[in-house]
């Protein structure tokens, strides 16, 4: 039996910020959503432990919730999983399902919008993999990209710490200063829950937020796959689960859902 769910990952809850952009641009549709709380954050971990981490989780998606595709809502997940679980786990699990990222949606449209000097912001690991540049690139090679690591901003949003989230934010966008930048990537999923403030500490640079992109990105992709499209279930259900629960994740998930949430746990080997 094929999937019929849309299945969203992420390590943690910030994936939540896009589940939350998916569910209201398609709001017939029904939803799986999976934050491996246990695990989280990726960002220190190395890749072989990212994507046995990944897989597992995306193998239960498929396996426990009949998802027919699933969307890694995690920056450095799609950095050090994507490509392998593509190229080797699905066509000897599940050929007929997909599995999309969000970094070359994103790049897509930076390459589509006219930028010429960009920021990015993002998680360590995400930074230090160098992806994004590499990706663009092949793009559009005439962009210029400026990362900068801000690895403390999702163990803020992940921990309740907005009130310390200012300064700091002030810190790591000083790096910014004299590169004429035009835009600024948030390159971790968990950002746009400060966007906001980001957008307000830079007037006149365009702030790229992906909970702003991906939906779009989904839909387009959807009819351009109608094999794919025909098989989601409507019945507009939605469910949120995790590898680990504690009642500061579930302040956090309300938190960054923005709206009341149940979660219930998810026991993956």
């Amino acid at each position: 039996m094929n999937g019929n769910k849309i299945g969203i990952f992420d390590s943690g809850l910030g994936g939540l910020i896009i589940a939350r952009s998916l569910i209201s641009a398609m709001p017939d549709f029904s939803f799986t959503y999976l934050g491996d709380t246990l695990h989280v954050p990726y960002g220190p971990r190395s890749y072989e432990s990212i994507y046995g981490f990944a897989e597992s989780c995306i193998d239960y998606l498929f396996r426990n919730e009949d998802c027919r595709i699933v969307i890694i809502a995690c920056n450095t997940a799609t950095i050090a999983a994507l490509r392998k679980l593509q190229q080797v786990y699905l066509p000897a699990n599940f050929p007929d399902r997909r599995i999309l990222g969000i970094v070359i949606p994103t790049l897509e449209y930076v390459a589509e919008g006219g930028f010429k000097n960009i920021g990015l912001l993002a998680t360590t690991g995400t930074i230090n993999s160098g992806v994004y540049e590499q990706e663009l690139a092949k793009l559009n090679p005439d962009i210029k990209i400026y990362p900068v690591a801000a690895p403390l901003l999702v163990p803020l949003i992940e921990n309740d710490g907005d009130k310390f989230a200012p300064p700091i934010i002030a810190e790591y966008l000083k790096n910014f200063d004299g590169r004429n930048i035009d835009s600024i990537i948030l390159g971790c999923t968990h950002y746009p829950h400060y966007k906001d403030l980001i957008r307000t500490c830079t007037p006149g640079i365009e702030i790229i937020s992906q909970d702003e992109i991906i939906a779009e990105k989904l839909a387009d992709y959807l009819m351009r796959h109608p094999e794919i499209e025909r098989d989601l279930s409507r019945d507009g259900a939605r469910k949120f689960i995790a590898t680990d629960i504690t009642e500061s994740y579930l302040t956090v998930a309300k938190n960054i859902f923005g709206n009341e949430i149940t979660i219930s746990h998810a026991d993956i080997p």
